[in-house]
């Protein structure tokens, strides 16, 4: 600031200057702002490294593909009870610092392992049909992912979903037959594989249990009663393959595969040929398996040829064996399920390590199983949680894509349709498969699977029907979870799909429990859309509002807020002077109605719960803030989501919603109570074009990391 500076270059911008702050100045302002921007540069550096290591003691990412799903998939039924159950008849563990940190176990050990797994099912089946509907799965994927909704307790054993199975029984038999009685690599191979060891454990009960159930005859179950205890004898002692011939195995087994293609057609005129199977089968186990005779087998043998060198007895008498057979058989959804799922593990003999295919299942599948290993706050019984209502500003943007929208070509010559059917091929694909139609042909023909190609589209596109779905989504979850919390044991066991089949078309004192679940929900959730035009479309007959009022009727718990501006006169009557008055509205939609003429089309109109006057327009400021404004007053419950129109929701997240608001209840910092919880987001679009893809990644690195940090440790 002192060095003199006689001769200034510009000295005419300064002719004045007594010092050299201007300089100094100058010269110095690049280092700093260099200084600043190093700072930032820094600090991106330093929350990305500490985000890094502060997730993964948080448990981020320890299942980050499906092959380590697979790994730690018998850790699951455990994983689900322990965050998104209740913790009744649980005895909880407690853990803390690091021992905590790295348990690879879930804290909390459930008493009763039937109810574990019982409830275990429901919640996975219902994510796994929620990815079959969204069309992310096509129906053989559903069936190796399911698992039996309704628990057999006869076979007294963990049923894991069939593309864990698969393969492992034709392994299984190959290397039996191979075995030449030694067991010890059949052995090694069942010890060190779970998987092999419970799919071979459950086609032996299955295979029992149907044998059981199919022959009726006193004789001949006391021969089928016989056969069983002696190959329980065997497996108790652990000598089975050395007391048995091995190699017919896999010839019984395709005796088995054909039975179990007769139970699924289950016609009546297949029953000599079901008689004939059964007695094939019975000759191959006691001539070639067992090597011993079976005294009550020999005893009740009509012809007493069993044994000798001339083979069975005859077809009269072959039938006089088996004369009291009980086929066919009552079709009930539990024996359906359970010979589906016995013919998925005999049948499917290539690995099912691509199961699912679909790059978005796996991506939600993991994000989600992984989600369950880390820290959470315990979920309440539904009737405890937290109340609250989601709450969407709408403007005038699609509801549903119409189809001349859909087959509108741009400059390019190329239409939506075309272009979503390009860019989600799998998904179209599963979706004809899901509406039986094997072109676009023949679904265009029927104007039914019409309505289902607008939601199809509009279910991948930015529209409101994507969004209500989403967030819809949360009942759902809470229905199944409040009947998990009042089911007795029986329910539970029968499962949630039958409490939902019973449901349709029984009464209130029928089905009480299902009944008691519904209102238990609609007393903790509300969803309100607030259409701001809808009273203007509807009376101009606008599209918008007719697929709106379809929204109402497809979920009718959703509520529509809008503005109501109607003319009315004023109160000096002498006078008459009409002016505009505004109202916020408040509709659901109306019960179903026939009109007088009873030949017609059954009628959905919605109906106003509430009207609140305004004192004016209610359009001041900006129009989503003020939209969402008039429309707060109808929201309900301790807690609000606000949600975008172009966002969704999926179901397997809407599980951990009571974990989430239980976060409202909990003092960080032991401070305060939070008051705005944020949630990450995923961009779904970012797989359209390597930009989104950059953007979405992006968001995900520095805005999940930065918030990160910022919430811990610089609170």
């Amino acid at each position: 600031m002192k060095v003199h500076i006689s001769n200034y270059q510009w000295h005419e911008f300064f002719p004045r200057a007594k010092n050299n702050i201007g300089v100094v100045i100058a010269l110095w302002a690049p280092v700093i702002l260099v200084y600043f921007m190093d700072t930032q540069i820094w600090y991106a550096i330093y929350s990305t490294i500490f985000g890094g290591i502060y997730g993964a003691f948080r448990r981020l990412g320890e299942i980050r593909t499906l092959g380590m799903l697979r790994s730690r998939f018998d850790s699951l039924p455990a994983a689900f009870n322990a965050c998104l159950i209740p913790p009744e008849n649980i005895e909880t563990i407690k853990k803390s610092g690091l021992k905590a940190i790295f348990s690879r176990r879930p804290t909390k050990i459930t008493s009763n392992k039937e109810k574990e797994e019982a409830r275990f099912a429901q919640m996975w089946n219902k994510i796994i049909t929620s990815f079959w509907e969204e069309d992310l799965i096509d129906n053989r994927e559903m069936n190796l992912m399911l698992v039996p909704y309704w628990a057999d307790r006869e076979l007294n054993l963990t049923q894991w979903p069939p593309f864990l199975l698969a393969s492992k029984i034709p392994i299984a038999l190959d290397m039996a037959k191979d075995s030449n009685r030694n067991d010890r690599e059949l052995k090694n191979r069942l010890n060190s594989d779970i998987y092999m060891h419970c799919a071979v454990r459950e086609c032996y009960a299955s295979f029992r249990s149907i044998i059981d159930f199919l022959v009726q005859g006193e004789h001949e179950k006391q021969v089928i009663k016989e056969i069983f205890s002696r190959v329980d004898e065997y497996i108790e002692k652990d000598t089975l393959i050395q007391e048995l011939n091995m190699s017919a195995l896999p010839v019984l087994s395709e005796q088995f595969e054909k039975l179990i293609d007769f139970l699924i057609t289950n016609n009546k005129e297949d029953k000599d040929h079901v008689v004939i199977l059964l007695l094939d089968m019975l000759e191959v186990v006691t001539r070639d398996i067992l090597e011993d005779d079976i005294p009550s087998l020999t005893d009740s043998n009509p012809g007493g040829s069993h044994g000798n060198d001339e083979g069975m007895a005859p077809i009269d008498q072959q039938r006089t064996f088996l004369g009291k057979l009980s086929f066919p058989v009552p079709e009930t959804e539990d024996w359906k399920e359970r010979i589906r799922r016995l013919h998925l593990l005999l049948t499917v003999k290539e690995s099912a390590m691509d199961v699912p295919s679909n790059l978005e299942a796996r991506r939600r599948i993991s994000f989600f199983s992984n989600s369950l290993f880390m820290e959470m706050p315990g979920a309440p019984k539904v009737r405890n949680m937290l109340s609250f209502t989601v709450l969407t500003p709408y403007y005038v943007e699609e509801v549903n894509y119409s189809i001349n929208l859909l087959e509108k070509q741009n400059e390019d010559g190329v239409s939506i349709l075309f272009y979503l059917q390009k860019i989600f091929p799998d998904e179209w694909k599963n979706f004809l498969e899901r509406v039986g139609c094997t072109s676009e042909e023949e679904l265009r023909a029927n104007d039914v699977l019409e309505e289902e190609l607008r939601l199809w589209a509009s279910y991948r596109g930015q529209t409101l029907t994507k969004t209500v779905r989403g967030m819809m989504y949360y009942r759902k979850a809470l229905e199944l979870q409040a009947f998990l919390d009042m089911a007795n044991d029986e329910e539970l066991m029968k499962g949630y799909k039958a409490a939902e089949l019973n449901s349709e078309g029984s009464s209130k004192s029928d089905n009480s429990t299902w009944q008691q679940c519904q209102a238990i929900v609609d007393l903790k959730f509300t969803y309100v859309v607030s259409c701001q035009q809808y009273g203007k479309h509807k009376r101009a007959g606008h599209p918008l509002a007719k697929d709106i009022l379809r929204l109402m009727t497809t979920y009718p718990s959703l509520r529509v807020a809008y503005i109501d501006e109607v003319e009315e006169t004023g109160k000096d009557k002498s006078k008459k002077i009409v002016e505009k008055v505004y109202y916020s509205t408040l509709v659901k939609v109306a019960p179903q109605t026939k009109p007088i003429d009873s030949s017609g089309p059954v009628q959905n109109l919605d109906q106003v719960i509430y009207r609140i006057k305004l004192p004016g327009p209610a359009m001041l400021g900006e129009g989503k803030p003020e939209n969402q404004n008039h429309a707060i007053i109808f929201t309900r419950g301790e807690a609000l989501q606000t949600i975008d129109m172009n966002q969704d929701n999926y179901m397997e997240e809407a599980f951990k919603v009571r974990n989430v608001l239980q976060e409202f209840l909990k003092k960080h910092d032991g401070v305060r109570y939070p008051t705005i919880l944020g949630l990450r987001e995923h961009i779904f679009t970012g797989s359209v074009s390597s930009l989104a893809w950059f953007m979405s990644n992006q968001e995900t690195s520095f805005v999940t990391i930065g918030q990160r940090l910022l919430a811990s440790p610089l609170k």
